[in-house]
């Protein structure tokens, strides 16, 4: 696979279906953030913690279908597409590390430990993928679920960094008003 065409230096891009787009459509912006989070994903890895790391790789692996379903404004069969068994996955997830923390009683910062932080914002940049993502549906053609997965995503992102920061005994803070 070669990295440079060159069919990008005017700043149009293909889709998946080989449609030429321009690099600042609304689809490019969502699977661009998309690759975004992800790229800050990879960077929390290691947290030092196994069964939290197996979770965010699978994360990375399923926003490549995220990346691959945006860029896709008309899917075949057999095309890679986010699923409700994504965002179910994600949701057992959730409940396994929130099994492990005390109730959230008020807002927390967002910081704590490396990983801590490092998910904190993966959450942030998660949250403007599915801002871009709304804003895609609104005009064109989307597969739902995987704006369900971004929401819910942000949702595990949040619960994770508040686990590895539990685990790593960084206190969390909450605002001041």
């Amino acid at each position: 696979m070669k990295i440079y065409t060159g069919r990008g230096d005017e700043g149009m891009t293909d889709l998946r279906d080989m449609s030429r787009v321009s690099k600042t459509s609304p689809r490019i912006e969502a699977y661009g953030s998309v690759d975004e989070a992800n790229a800050l994903v990879g960077t929390a890895r290691p947290t030092g913690y196994d069964d939290v790391d197996e979770t965010l790789k699978r994360v990375q692996n399923h926003l490549h279908v995220v990346q691959a379903d945006f860029a896709n404004p008309d899917p075949d069969e057999g095309d890679p597409v986010v699923t409700d068994a994504h965002v179910e996955e994600l949701e057992a997830a959730i409940d396994e590390a929130d099994a492990e923390l005390d109730p959230l009683t008020s807002f927390i910062l967002p910081g704590g430990s490396e990983a801590g932080a490092t998910l904190h914002h993966a959450r942030a940049v998660v949250r403007r993928a599915e801002r871009r993502a709304v804003d895609l549906a609104a005009d064109q053609p989307v597969n739902a679920a995987a704006i369900r997965y971004l929401n819910r995503l942000s949702d595990a992102l949040f619960v994770l960094g508040r686990l590895v920061n539990a685990r790593d005994g960084v206190p969390e803070e909450s605002p001041s008003y």
